[in-house]
């Protein structure tokens, strides 16, 4: 699994001449490490006499920082399946009549994986204003650097799923697929930057 793999074997299997791990296990990695940032805000506020009064807030915020890192770990991995799988496809005898279905079918597959990574980082990007608003001061900084891992990866996501959709022929699931992109992007850019800004502002 990617996630056991140390942080250097990933980064010389990301700079290989290998297709994968690629760009959507990178934003994957990101996302995650924007989540595993608010987990350590949580944890060190737990527990401080300071910030009794919001430590049940973040024990919720802890345990739902911890499922999102999971998850994002998991998709490293599902990216790479998920361009094998159209890879496979595409490699297909060009004679063989399943084929365009077959690319078809692993193109919104592909489609899929990069556009759960996006909901996942946008529901990071919430818990980093909660992380902000609640969270011991003294590590307010690493707020900020998780809403910008975690937008950075919102961002990427949206180019994996864009790419995708380019070579489906499906104007159905294209449209439905790019409407929800375009909500889970809509107001990100200003969200993150004002929070990075409170951020600086607070420091």
């Amino acid at each position: 699994m990617y996630q056991q793999q140390s942080l250097q074997n990933f980064l010389e299997r990301l700079a290989s001449g290998d297709p994968t791990p690629g760009g959507g296990s990178a934003a994957a990695v990101m996302g995650a490490m924007g989540a595993a940032l608010v987990s350590m805000v949580a944890n060190l506020t737990i527990g401080k006499p300071r910030y009794r009064e919001v430590e049940d807030d973040m024990r919720r915020l802890l345990t739902r920082a911890n499922a999102l890192r999971t998850q994002l770990s998991d998709a490293m991995e599902a990216d790479v399946d998920a361009f094998d799988r159209v890879m496979a496809a595409y490699r297909l005898p060009k004679a063989d009549p399943g084929r365009s279905e077959a690319i078809q079918t692993a193109l919104k597959q592909a489609t899929e994986v990069p556009l759960q990574c996006a909901r996942l980082c946008v529901a990071v990007i919430e818990l980093c204003r909660e992380a902000a608003d609640k969270g011991n001061r003294n590590v307010l900084s690493d707020v900020g650097v998780g809403v910008l891992a975690a937008h950075a990866a919102l961002k990427s996501c949206a180019i994996n799923v864009t790419v995708n959709l380019n070579a489906i022929r499906d104007p159905g699931f294209i449209a439905a697929k790019r409407a929800e992109l375009e909500d889970l992007l809509a107001g990100r850019d200003e969200e993150v930057a004002n929070l990075y800004d409170q951020v600086l502002a607070r420091l």
